[in-house]
């Protein structure tokens, strides 16, 4: 009943045109908040710049109503921004990947060593965060190579999942296990260092700062 409620609330154009204006409201009300904290001025400054009661702005921040184009005239005056920077995150592009299980991008990076087994599981491009996140599930065989010289730009979190491996980072070697965490700075050399209990299966995941 409840699914059948759901299916026909999203073909009333009506509901659609209304929930759009939702989330609208929201990113606009984001923005505001934003763009206030940024300039240091209070909701009472802002009010008394702009002649909307703190009531109005109030409502305007949470997302619970929806401002004329000259209310937001006025906000953009007051804060000195373009009216337009009230629309940017409504109108950014939000992506999501979803890769199935066993569908990983099997791949060679840097480093790579025979029997070491990268599975690129997903991949955002360029965004406004200025970071990119790369996330990999990596297999180790028993015919693994072991190193500890490995090095790149960024941060990188390994999230055991499988069998126990000696990971050395830097001067320290450290014993991983189903469900342990090793989080580091990857210009530090680094890698698996003894192969101790097979099979060895764990999450890799790398942030560093996208290229201008």
């Amino acid at each position: 009943m409840k699914a059948e409620h759901v299916s026909k609330l999203s073909q009333d154009p009506h509901k659609v045109v209304e929930e759009r204006e939702k989330v609208l409201e929201v990113a606009i009300g984001r923005e505001v908040r934003a763009f206030r904290k940024k300039k240091n001025i209070t909701v009472a400054e802002l009010s008394a710049l702009t002649n909307l009661s703190i009531g109005m702005l109030s409502k305007i921040e949470n997302g619970n109503t929806s401002p004329s184009l000259t209310t937001l005239q006025a906000l953009s005056n007051a804060l000195s921004v373009p009216l337009t920077a009230f629309f940017k995150t409504y109108e950014e592009r939000r992506e999501a990947v979803h890769t199935k299980a066993g569908e990983g991008v099997e791949i060679e990076r840097a480093g790579t060593r025979s029997g070491h087994q990268y599975n690129l599981l997903g991949h955002i491009g360029a965004n406004n965060s200025g970071v990119i996140v790369e996330p990999y599930l990596i297999v180790l065989s028993n015919e693994s190579d072991t190193f500890k010289t490995f090095q790149h730009d960024g941060i990188e979190m390994i999230y055991m999942l499988e069998g126990v491996v000696g990971y050395r980072h830097g001067s320290e070697n450290y014993r991983l296990e189903p469900g342990d965490t090793l989080f580091f700075d990857a210009d530090a050399p680094h890698g698996p260092e003894e192969l101790i209990q097979f099979p060895i299966r764990y999450l890799s995941i790398i942030s560093y700062k996208q290229d201008n």
